[in-house]
C-alpha cells in the first residue's frame, strides 16, 4: 500500500470511529487495512497464470482468503 492510500484508511477509520461515537481508531484503521490486505491477497490468487494451479485451485483459494474476514 501507498502512503497515501493509508492516509485515505486511516481518514476512514477515524470517521467510523467518530460515527460509532467511539475512540477505537486504531481498531478501525487496523480492520480496514487487513481487508484491504486480504482482497488484494485474494486477488493475486485469482490473477495468478500458472498452469499448475487451474483455476478448480485458484478460486477456492480466493474464495478462502475472502472467507478468513467473515469469521
Amino acid at each position: 500500500m501507498t502512503h497515501e492510500e493509508i492516509d485515505i484508511l486511516w481518514q476512514k477509520a477515524m470517521q467510523e470511529s467518530i460515527k460509532d461515537g467511539e475512540v477505537y481508531i486504531r481498531y478501525h484503521f487496523a480492520k480496514l487495512v487487513v481487508e484491504r490486505e486480504r482482497e488484494a491477497c485474494a486477488n493475486i490468487c485469482e490473477e495468478l497464470e500458472l498452469p499448475e494451479w487451474p483455476d478448480k485451485v485458484r478460486q477456492p483459494l480466493a474464495q478462502a482468503i475472502r472467507a478468513r474476514g467473515q469469521a
